[in-house]
């Protein structure tokens, strides 16, 4: 708790010293060698002298880190790639991950997460159990017998320190196995006999593990399964869609949830409040943080901003240089800052996924807050859901078009579509605009779609488990078309 409130307390001095760390490290690389490090004294400087970077940039890198070549982006030894995609595409990233992101970012995050609930609940009894963390899959990369690549839990998980293997179940075999269906049966059959305290991992994939649980037990609940279990730590996924699944998953007013942000490129956020949805900036873990405003992405030499810049309340993209070798990178996320003192942040959605054919700028966490509000008003629960535009016609307006995959339906499907689109137009002014009276957008079409429809998408993509996940919105029709040809 000491070294997390040093960075509270002081976080401009903190992120500045990551930045001169971050720079000395890394000059001998050729990375270093090619944008002269060994002259970079100031953070104007690095922004002049280094683009922002996407992965098609840093591409070339991480091909030749592949087949072995080191010292290019960070000087230590790469033998590690996170896979992400991010979204169901079939284009895969391999992220480097260096040891010293493992140590000082990823672990050092998981560290911190379970410091902050043992701190915010001095009378758990969390490590008189087990915990289980539904891990990707990871194996040898076909490019050098010495580079692998993985799942960024898996890595984490082969790479966990040998005391933290004490306190988890399954076993390492069963939590990476590549068959996500037969690695599902298998963890149920498994830890339906352990004293479970703590769950972890993506929201999604949980749910299906705690549904074999039920399926397979006959029990109407996880604590009937395990009684003590109480707390769960989640992320990659925003958590608003599933908050009633597990409330009756797990009917307990004392059940813990915290969310961290943790993506394959670092550990950036933890929910350190527990009341509240916000994460807090984590500052000390090896990465150096700058924040593009969403209106200015597009621009050929965008302005970032430092920490000391920022504004309550405005969508940023977050752009990152990391131990691992990550120099000015835009990762795809873009978040809010809710406070300023500490830095406080919500991930609010994605560079690319939003929904702005019209001008309207829908992001994820818009249709995640008006679905909620539906959903409570008609006593509903959503599984998954996703959604894109429907295009201007010769006459009339465009639209937007929504697939939901519900848990439990509305009780007036009607009321459930007008409560969405209304606060929709309250939460968002530039749909509200766009909704005046139908002029560029009509009401929302809504499709309920069949138990497992997103499941089975995913795993006729190849897509289960690990950080796979729906893409909420996009700007064209790909994902909509593939789920109603599904669906019809």
């Amino acid at each position: 708790m000491h070294q997390i409130e040093l960075f509270i307390k002081y976080p401009h001095d903190v992120q500045e010293e990551w930045f001169q760390s971050l720079i000395a490290t890394a000059e001998g690389t050729e990375w270093g060698r090619k944008y002269y490090y060994n002259e970079i004294h100031t953070v104007e400087e690095y922004k002049k002298r280094v683009p922002i970077q996407d992965y098609d940039d840093i591409k070339p890198y991480v091909n030749r880190m592949i087949k072995g070549e080191q010292n290019l982006l960070w000087p230590s030894e790469i033998k590690w790639f996170a896979k992400s995609s991010g979204t169901t595409s079939d284009r895969s990233k391999f992220i480097p991950v260096s040891i010293e992101a493992l140590e000082e970012c990823h672990f050092q995050g998981g560290k911190d997460m379970l410091t902050i609930y043992c701190h915010n609940r001095p009378d758990n009894k969390i490590f008189t159990g087990k915990s289980v963390v539904i891990g990707g899959s990871s194996q040898i990369n076909s490019f050098s017998s010495d580079s692998y690549y993985g799942d960024l839990s898996s890595i984490i998980i082969r790479n966990l320190p040998f005391w933290a293997e004490f306190k988890r179940t399954p076993n390492i075999e069963v939590t990476l196995n590549p068959n996500f269906e037969e690695k599902i049966n298998e963890i149920a059959e498994i830890t339906i006999k352990e004293n479970v305290t703590s769950l972890a991992g993506v929201p999604t994939w949980n749910v299906v593990l705690a549904n074999k649980i039920l399926e397979i037990t006959g029990k109407n609940n996880l604590l009937e399964v395990w009684p003590n279990l109480e707390f769960y730590s989640h992320g990659g996924v925003s958590f608003k869609p599933y908050i009633e699944q597990f409330k009756r998953l797990i009917p307990s007013e004392d059940m813990y949830y915290l969310e961290n942000y943790n993506a394959s490129e670092g550990y950036f956020g933890l929910q350190d409040l527990p009341n509240s949805e916000e994460l807090l900036l984590m500052l000390d873990y090896g990465v150096y943080y700058e924040f593009l405003p969403v209106e200015n992405l597009e621009e050929e030499q965008p302005k970032t901003l430092g920490l000391s810049e920022v504004e309550l309340g405005k969508n940023y993209a977050l752009i990152i240089s990391t131990n691992a070798g990550l120099w000015r990178y835009k990762i795809g996320d873009t978040i809010k800052f809710t406070s300023l003192d500490p830095y406080r942040i919500i991930v609010s959605g994605r560079t690319k996924h939003f929904i702005n054919v019209f001008g309207e700028e829908l992001i994820v966490d818009n249709a995640d807050s008006a679905l909620r509000e539906a959903c409570q008003m008609t006593d509903a629960n959503i599984r998954d859901y996703t959604a894109g535009p429907i295009y201007f016609k010769e006459k009339g307006a465009g639209a937007h078009e929504w697939i939901i995959e519900f848990e439990r339906k509305p009780n007036n499907f009607l009321r459930f579509s007008e409560i969405f689109d209304q606060a929709l137009r309250k939460i968002n002014s530039d749909y509200d605009a766009k909704r005046f009276k139908d002029m560029a957008l009509s009401f929302p079409q809504i499709h309920i779609a069949p138990e497992n429809t997103f499941y089975n998408w995913l795993k006729s993509k190849k897509k289960l488990g690990g950080q796979n996940k729906v893409p909420r919105l996009s700007n064209d029709r790909k994902y909509l078309d593939e789920l109603l040809q599904m669906i019809n």
